[in-house]
């Protein structure tokens, strides 16, 4: 079952790479939030997650990711941007689970 979930989570982080960042959204604050800080971020929290390698401050990472994309995603108004930051959301909770499953 981790080995899925792993998998899954590679694909997400490829097709991530492969899409091009919502155009307007560089330099942009959505909800107080950075929206280039917020991708990066995102995409870090799911790489090391990925590489086994979150420390002693994963918690309090995933929590503050959540929370910004539960405050940034229903203000974007724009379809791309919306799917694109859904998708990276979907990726931190992929990632939170596999962490979970890791911990058991």
């Amino acid at each position: 079952m981790l080995d899925e979930k792993l998998g899954a989570l590679a694909q997400m982080m490829a097709e991530h790479m492969a899409r091009p960042f919502p155009p307007g959204f560089r330099g942009l604050d959505v909800e107080d939030w950075d929206m280039v800080m917020l991708d990066s971020d995102a995409y870090a929290y799911a790489a090391c997650v990925y590489e086994d390698l979150l420390g002693e401050q994963a918690h309090g990472r995933l929590t503050r990711l959540t929370s910004a994309f539960r405050k940034v995603l229903p203000a974007i108004g724009d379809e791309y941007a919306a799917k694109y930051y859904t998708h990276l959301y979907d990726m931190v909770v992929l990632s939170a689970e596999i962490e979970s499953q890791r911990k058991k």
